[in-house]
């Protein structure tokens, strides 16, 4: 009986997929109580062709791959979820890697916690060409999004959720919040997330609590591309135009816009605390954030 779904979305990157699907195949769960469903998001890749060749090497795996038109992460998690056959179910990203119990670390949590309904594990950021001096752990948030809360379940801290590439459902719990709203989250290769943001909302306000379980790790992969200026630029302002969408969606664009500007305060302060050239690039993301957030999209 299958007792836990992962699922992966998608999109152009089937080398970083089979990397993933590398390390999802050595779980230390008997095989047929859990399964993988990749759900390709409109690939125009090899994506399909390198997935069977795959799965093809490993049988009893039960692994699958799903086709979904549209557009966007929002659209593929939530054909995940879908799909799922389990009760339960993980998400986890194309470009990641997990340990052996990730599954076996969120099936134990959630059985021995029948009321809970979400959790998020521990996130590990890895450089392939080395961490950037420049880069501080709060330039790192939006890059990789690194997340160690301790060696024990414990709730999340306050104001923070877990990454929308480590993440975990009790499907029955999810009925009343809806899925993950398609307005929201990367399309096409465009940065505007924040779609796992606005879920992980709207059950903390329907008065869920969002777990911490350690032994779910993901190692986020992170490439020289991502590490460039005009990446980090592009990053950092879609960051704010995704709050800015929660925010009028969530009706606290005003309580928003006090909130950046108290973060400007605390980023000057910080900004005087490490060297000259950590500040340049914290006072960058600080500006684009800001950028995004108070310029109003057209529709």
């Amino acid at each position: 009986m299958i007792r836990i779904s992962l699922v992966i979305p998608t999109h152009n990157r089937a080398a970083q997929l089979v990397a993933a699907l590398e390390s999802v195949v050595r779980q230390d769960l008997p095989r047929d109580e859990w399964e993988c469903v990749v759900v390709s998001n409109n690939s125009t890749d090899d994506t399909e062709a390198r997935f069977a060749a795959f799965a093809a090497a490993h049988p009893g795996c039960g692994l699958r791959l799903v086709a979904e038109e549209g557009p966007g992460v929002s659209y593929a998690r939530n054909r995940g979820l879908r799909e799922a056959q389990a009760p339960l179910v993980a998400f986890i990203d194309d470009d990641e890697r997990v340990n052996e119990g990730f599954l076996r670390a969120y099936l134990e949590f959630f059985e021995t916690r029948p009321g809970a309904v979400v959790a998020g594990g521990r996130i590990v950021a890895e450089y392939p060409a080395g961490r950037p001096a420049w880069m501080s752990k709060y330039v790192e948030m939006p890059i990789a999004n690194p997340m160690d809360f301790g060696e024990r379940v414990r709730p999340f801290p306050a104001g923070r959720v877990p990454g929308g590439g480590n993440m975990a459902f009790r499907r029955a719990g999810l009925a009343s919040y809806g899925g993950f709203d398609p307005t929201l989250g990367r399309v096409n290769g465009e940065l505007i997330g924040g779609e796992e943001n606005d879920f992980f909302e709207r059950l903390l306000l329907g008065g869920e609590t969002i777990w911490y379980v350690p032994g779910a790790v993901m190692w986020h992969i992170i490439p020289p591309a991502k590490l460039t200026g005009a990446y980090f630029r592009r990053l950092s302002y879609n960051v704010g135009v995704s709050q800015r969408l929660r925010a009028e969606i969530h009706r606290r664009l005003p309580k928003t816009f006090v909130l950046e500007i108290a973060k400007w305060a605390a980023t000057l302060v910080l900004c005087c605390t490490m060297p000259p050239r950590k500040s340049r690039w914290l006072l960058r993301m600080r500006l684009e954030i800001s950028r995004g957030l108070f310029t109003k999209i057209k529709n």
